[in-house]
């Protein structure tokens, strides 16, 4: 006899990343900007997964993604003393319960 030993699943959690983004013809960004900074709220097993995945979501959009920076799950922010407020819960929230990425700000960079 077999016995399968089964992994135990990680449990997807919600990470905050900030992602600079280059210029890309058909990104979306306003025509004078020089590229943008996005703050989302992805999903994943671990911070190497939500950034995959949500590089991944930003080139299928025609973005050009440039460099990614992680601050995190909501509670090592949390442990970091970074104020969250409300709407940013619920974004977080939102993004575990669609298990999905959720763009919560987007700055245009401008010369």
């Amino acid at each position: 006899m077999s016995e399968k030993s089964e992994k135990p699943r990680k449990k997807q959690q919600v990470y905050t990343l900030v992602i600079e983004l280059g210029r890309k013809k058909g990104d979306g960004l306003p025509k004078n900007a020089t590229g943008a900074g996005l703050m989302c709220y992805a999903s994943g097993v671990d911070e190497a997964e939500a950034v995959r995945e949500t590089v991944a979501i930003l080139k299928q959009a025609d973005m050009a993604p440039l460099d990614v920076t992680g601050y995190g799950t909501l509670e090592e922010r949390e442990k970091q003393g970074h104020e969250i407020g409300d709407e940013e819960r619920e974004l977080m929230e939102r993004a575990l319960a669609e298990n999905s990425v959720i763009i919560a700000q987007m700055d245009p960079y401008y010369d």
